[in-house]
């Protein structure tokens, strides 16, 4: 069973119901791990400029520092009461990049952080902290709708397995063991699904070359077939009989067939893998991660395999 053991959580002090918070604090109980809650203070805009080298705006940068500082010790005194390992700190810089260079000096293995804008996840621009710590962080990220249920009661594993691809494979394991340990830790129903499709099955299908349509019809059975095989070969290594659970093999486009499952299931977390085949820097999020995220309004757990090596320079 996966286990966080290294929490980072993004303090959010806008959030109406804390569920984040609730969430991180939970998390690190049950699995007595330690949890750091942080905030950063984006202070690039105090750094030039005549009038904010004043006395005056030195004196309210430095109040705007205690309050946030004094806001956090106030938000991490539930888990103090609870006598978890939990500490405060403050951040200053680009936020995204703040929190990574902190995973890197202090090796988290979770970040945790709120959804912002309306809507939740959907429609999220790719410019925002929670993207690009889905693109850049080398550890999982936990994001959150700030309205949301208290428990999951259904969690969508996204799987794509594919043996010859190791980091694929990787993926699929960290994906599958951090499913199957909240689904336990939620009581939640888990479905697993794996979306596929015979590449180039639209073009054999307008008459291009000399394949007919039983053939093809044929072709298709086929890669199903080995598609169902790959995905019972990923879930054999899983105990999964006393888990509420459902298998889904689809047919179709990842990137539509699984907002369209999110949508119909009611599913409150997808959990998913993040890494672009390309592997080129800066763009480190898949195309089928990227419709998924603008298309889904629900919480989202993204995972890279082991390794990733994050574009962002340490401290």
């Amino acid at each position: 069973m996966h286990r966080f053991k290294n929490v980072l959580l993004l303090h959010d002090g806008k959030s109406k119901r804390q569920l984040t918070a609730k969430r991180g604090i939970d998390l690190a109980r049950r699995n007595q791990a330690r949890l750091t809650v942080v905030d950063v203070i984006e202070d690039e805009l105090w750094d030039s400029g005549e009038i904010y080298s004043s006395r005056s705006f030195r004196e309210l940068k430095q109040l705007v520092i205690e309050e946030r500082q004094k806001d956090l010790e106030s938000a991490i005194e539930p888990a103090r009461q609870l006598g978890l390992d939990v500490r405060a700190k403050l951040l200053f810089g680009k936020p995204f990049l703040e929190i990574i260079r902190e995973v890197l000096q202090e090796n988290h293995d979770l970040v945790m952080k709120t959804a912002q804008g309306v809507g939740g996840l959907k429609g999220m621009l790719f410019g925002s902290t929670a993207t690009h710590l889905m693109r850049k962080c080398p550890c999982p990220v936990w994001v959150t709708k700030e309205e949301e249920n208290e428990r999951y009661n259904r969690i969508i594993a996204a799987v794509d397995p594919d043996f010859s691809e190791e980091q694929r494979n990787e993926i699929n394991i960290k994906i599958m063991d951090i499913a199957t340990s909240l689904a336990k830790l939620e009581r939640s129903e888990l479905l697993v699904v794996h979306a596929w499709s015979l590449y180039g099955e639209t073009i054999l299908r307008g008459g291009v070359g000399r394949i007919d349509q039983e053939e093809i019809d044929g072709l298709v059975r086929d890669a199903e077939a080995a598609h169902q095989a790959r995905l019972n070969n990923l879930l054999q290594e899983y105990e999964m009989q006393d888990l509420n659970h459902r298998v889904h093999l689809v047919k179709g486009e990842a990137g539509r067939v699984i907002p369209e499952l999110v949508e119909k299931k009611q599913a409150d977390l997808v959990i998913m893998g993040t890494l672009s085949r390309s592997g080129v820097a800066g763009f480190l999020i898949g195309n089928t991660a990227e419709k998924i995220l603008q298309k889904v309004d629900c919480a989202i757990l993204a995972v890279k395999p082991d390794g990733f090596v994050t574009p962002v320079k340490p401290r």
